[in-house]
This record gives structure tokens, sequence and C-alpha cells, in this order.
């Protein structure tokens, strides 16, 4: 039995599949609230509150790619985890474009997916309990607390994902990153499709520093990234 009480909120309209996910992860220690469409899983997000998100992609009244937009609209710090019977490259681009944060494919082990859903839980419980840190980059002042940039008086907004891909880099500026050293740190996980993820997270990061030419978000093809901060 794990220790932990994490609040799951679980949307799956194969009832028969839902309650299988959903003993076992009881038997894990987890709380777990099943609703069996979108429609439903958004009011129990409303009235409730949760630790991680496991969204079927096809469901009934709204599907998942819907509910994940809606839960980011509340909030970037939620894990939203898709359970996926498609495999094919544009769903899953489409969900980390929605704000979900990993998906795993039908049919999957119940061990792949409790140790999908501890890696989010840890890193979120980390950044809700520490952390209240500010970098220096160049002539901005970045807070990860606040998520936000900021450049003399006025500041930029970050989204949580975007705070935690650069706290990484201001921790090893003006080192060379490998790409899977830097997937496996801020998201969990060496993949092809978090990768073209991560590069769009890169362009936005990339925008933010334009205030100071002397900061330069390196790509070195074929290896990773150099993130030059001058001082």
């Amino acid at each position: 039995m794990q220790p932990t009480k994490a609040k799951v909120l679980l949307a799956e309209d194969d009832l028969s599949l839902g309650y299988v996910i959903k003993d076992n992860l009881e038997e894990e220690g987890y709380q777990v609230v099943l609703c069996p469409d979108g429609e439903q899983a958004l009011q129990q997000f409303q009235r409730d509150n949760f630790d991680i998100c496991l969204l079927d992609v096809m469901m009934p009244n709204k599907d998942g790619f819907t509910v994940a937009r809606k839960i980011r609209q509340k909030t970037d710090l939620m894990p939203i985890l898709f359970l996926t019977a498609k495999s094919l490259e544009e769903d899953k681009l489409k969900g980390f474009q929605t704000g979900a944060d990993d998906y795993i494919t039908k049919p999957f082990s119940m061990k792949e997916l409790l140790m999908r859903m501890e890696v989010f839980l840890r890193r979120t419980k980390k950044l809700r309990s520490d952390d209240m840190k500010e970098y220096k980059i160049g002539n901005l002042r970045f807070s990860y607390t606040d998520l936000k940039i900021y450049n003399g008086s006025t500041s930029s907004n970050l989204t949580q994902k975007e705070a935690d891909l650069l706290k990484f880099l201001c921790e090893h500026r003006n080192h060379i990153l490998k790409r899977e050293e830097v997937l496996l740190n801020v998201w969990g996980k060496d993949d092809y499709f978090l990768g073209r993820s991560m590069d769009v997270f890169i362009t936005k990061l990339r925008k933010h520093f334009k205030a100071d030419p002397g900061i330069n978000l390196e790509t070195i093809h074929g290896v990773g990234f150099r993130f030059n901060v001058p001082g």
C-alpha cells in the first residue's frame, strides 16, 4: 500500500476499464473519482480538489482535449495525463498543445501508469513546497515563484512549463545541455513527441529574451542547447 493519498480525477467512458484502473489505484492508496464523460469530469474538477487528472481522449459530451483546455484555463500546475488508444503523431502533439503533461497508450500496464503518475506528483509536490527562487538573467530578473520575467518595471508572464524549463536552464547556464537531459529533467522522460513540444517552449522563451541582446538561448544542432548569459 502506497503511503500517498493523492486524489485522482479519472475520466474514462469505458466503465469496465475505468473501474479496473480505479480499483488498482485505490489498492495503491490513491483516492479516485471516476467520471464516464468529459462534461461530468469538468463539473467534478470545479467542485473538488485533485492532485492529478487522467483523461481518456475519446469521450462523449466533451473529449479529453476540451477538458484539458478548460483545466489549463484554471491552473498550469495540475498534472494531466491522457489515456489514449490512438498512437497517431498529430493526436499526441494536439494533446501537448492543449496542456497535457504526458500520454499513455492503451493497452498499458498499471505499473507503467503508476510510475508515470508518481513522476508528476513528486514534481508538483516539490514545486508547491519550495523554490521561492529568483534568478538574474543579464538585465532581466526571473521569478520562478511568480512565473514572471521582469525587465525593470515591466513584466511578462510565463506558464508553469515555461518556468520549469527556464529554471533548469538557469541552473545550468553557459553549459551545453543535451536534449535528452533537458527532457528527462523537465518532462520526466526522453520522448520524440515531448521533444517536439520542448522545441515550441524554447521558441517561446527566446521571445522573452529579446529585451537583452546579451542573452542567447543557443541551439547546438545534433546535441542540444546552451543558455548563454552574460556575467
